[in-house]
This record gives structure tokens, sequence and C-alpha cells, in this order.
């Protein structure tokens, strides 16, 4: 059994990292904006605002790691939330990596973003280049400084930096990729695509995120590993899938321009962590009942 501090404790990944947690019997302790109507038994929630003025003394004493998920709901919002995204990305980063150092942690988990990597036709690497800092957005950019204030602490304690590519599953923000693309084709709006096909992705479940997550509780090096999902897809792809479901026929704006792709090449992730098993197309019915 360890002890583990999860930010983010409400989110759609936190939520599920949660749940997981209990099922391997781990203390969990979740620290969440504020306190969920419907708490998970076994969970110990600490309300703390990651945006606002928090001290790591309201923290425990000991923990032996901390799973890093929180980001602000602005994320977007630039430049209207930046200072929102500088705390809750950058400041409460390195607060939590200083209070890991004090509190006995072992290992320190990261969400991170695969978006760093930009577009490409190729399946992206762990190795491959990241966008400078100039054509990164604000979002992106404190998620690269975040990686690097993390990894400073990688002789300290295990440091796990995990790159997630288009996570979704039931209950998701409706501003998110998966619920938004649902919303549009249930509500006959037309679907931008550039180029015949759209942009090219591998996206992930929440279910095997989470997986994923766990396992890195369990390995013996700091590291930096792409999560995303078994299978490549267009966004045509996509929509003709959840079109099929709804028996709608999803309408498309084709722009001009080669479609890009930002896919996550898995191979460190299924040979390191988990083997993603459950595909968009097993998913979209579960994804309807909880709109």
């Amino acid at each position: 059994m360890k002890n583990i501090l999860i930010t983010g404790a409400n989110g759609l990944l936190g939520h599920q990292v949660c749940q997981d947690c209990l099922q391997g019997e781990h203390k969990v302790l979740g620290l969440v904006r504020t306190l969920p109507h419907a708490p998970l038994s076994g969970v110990t929630y600490l309300p703390i605002d990651l945006n606002g003025n928090w001290h790591a003394e309201n923290l425990p004493a000991h923990a032996d790691a901390i799973i890093h998920l929180a980001q602000s709901p602005n994320f977007r919002d630039f430049p209207n939330s930046a200072l929102e995204v500088f705390r809750v990305n950058l400041e409460s980063t390195a607060k939590l990596l200083d209070y890991a150092k004090h509190a006995g942690v072992k290992r320190f988990i990261l969400a991170s973003s695969g978006g760093l990597y930009g577009t490409s036709e190729q399946a992206h690497t762990e190795s491959s280049a990241i966008l400078t800092s100039g054509k990164l957005d604000y979002y992106l950019t404190s998620k690269l400084a975040s990686e690097m204030l993390a990894q400073n602490y990688s002789h300290i304690f295990q440091t796990t930096i995990l790159r997630f590519f288009f996570i979704y599953g039931p209950h998701q923000s409706q501003n998110m990729l998966m619920p938004r693309l649902l919303n549009n084709i249930s509500q006959g709006k037309i679907i931008t695509l550039q180029g015949v096909d759209g942009i090219r992705i591998n996206p992930i479940h929440v279910a095997d995120a989470s997986a994923a997550v766990l396992a890195s509780l369990e390995t013996k090096e700091s590291d930096i590993i792409n999560i995303a999902g078994p299978d490549i897809l267009s966004i045509r792809e996509i929509c003709s899938e959840m079109g099929s479901v709804l028996g709608i026929t999803p309408t498309f704006d084709i722009q001009p321009g080669e479609p890009a792709a930002l896919i996550g090449d898995i191979k460190r992730m299924r040979e390191k962590l988990h083997q993603p098993k459950i595909r968009l197309s097993d998913s979209i019915n579960a994804l309807l009942r909880s709109k």
C-alpha cells in the first residue's frame, strides 16, 4: 500500500486514477478545487485551489507518490486566464516538487501533453523534437516549463512525465474534442476538415490512460512516455463512426491544405506501462449515455 496524493482528482482522468488506486488498495488523498457531489468512498479529499495562495503546510507530512494531473479549466483562454494557467501548471508544480523533497516522496508523476511535438506526418517518439517556445501556445509553454522543473528533481526522486494524446471518456467536459464532435453531429452542425479527411490522431480512452498512470508507480527509473491509443483515426473516420451510432450522416466543410497529424508512438508505453485495449468504435455508445 502506498500513500498517494493526486491533484485534479475531480477531473476525467483524476477520478479514474483515484478509482484505480483504491482497487490497488492504496491510500488516496485527492486534491480538488471543490468537494465532489459524489465522492468516492475511500478517497480523502482536500479542497485546495491551485490557482490561489495555497501552502504546502496544509498537505500531509509524508507521501509515497504524487500524481499531478490538475490543469486550469481555462487553459484555452489566453491572455485573460494566463496567470491562472501559470499558477496551476507552473507555480503549483514547483510547490509540489519542493513539498515532495520534504515529504519523502519516491515518485512524482506529471501529466504533460503530446501537443508539445506539434503536427507531423510521422508518429512522434519520445526523442522527437518538440516545438520551439516561439511556436508553442501559452498552455503548452507552461507544460514544457513544468517538465523542465520536474526533471531537475530526478536525482532526488523518480520523475515520470506522461505526454497524453487526446484523452476521452464518459462525462468528459463538453468543450473537449470527442464531446464537441458528438454534439455537432447530433445537432446537424457542419464539421470543418483540413483536407479531405482532417487531422489524424490516436486518442486514448480514460481507462487505458489511468492504467498507464498506475503502472508508472512501479517503474524503476525516471522517464518521459507518450500515452496514446491503439488506433490512428482521421477526424472524418471518427465522425463517421459517431454518425453510424447516431444514425446521422455528418456534414463536412473541406478546407484546402494538407491534413496534419498528431500521433504518439506508443512503443515505450507498451513495453514499460500498458497495452491500450479500448477502441473508440467500442466506446461511442457509452459516451452518448454519459452526455
